[in-house]
């Protein structure tokens, strides 16, 4: 892995994280507060990592799912409390504070609609350099 940047990616990391920060703090219940901001979550830790790495598209959403599940994991123990983190607003709003499945499912489809959308893009681009 080398450090490489790259503009789109960052662009892209830099909008969701923008619109995560609005619904953070706008919305405090409902779907899009807790289910739609996981599924974008994802989205946003593989455009950074793809914005700042030369990983391929795969290793990258590998590594991104593997981070979102051992956070969501993590939140079945009082690791907060580890930390003297428990009564931190910023650290549970980063790292949760109670377990749910429905977020494992979130950030899943979130990866899936990466890699759906990565794998269009390359289609999309060697149609457009394919010569007749």
């Amino acid at each position: 892995m080398k450090i490489q940047f790259n503009k789109y990616y960052l662009g892209l990391a830099h909008f969701l994280f923008l619109v995560e920060l609005a619904i953070a703090f706008t919305l405090k219940t409902g779907f899009i507060r807790h289910t739609f901001g996981d599924y974008l979550v994802v989205i946003l830790l593989y455009a950074i990592i793809r914005g700042c790495t030369n990983m391929s598209v795969w290793a990258s959403s590998l590594v991104v799912l593997i981070i979102a599940f051992l956070i969501e994991f993590l939140q079945l123990t009082p690791f907060l409390t580890y930390f003297n983190l428990q009564d931190s607003y910023t650290a549970k709003l980063i790292f949760g504070s109670t377990f749910q499945y429905t977020d494992l499912v979130a950030y899943t489809l979130g990866i899936i609609t990466v890699l759906v959308v990565e794998k269009s893009i390359r289609r999309y681009h060697s149609l457009q350099n394919m010569t007749l």
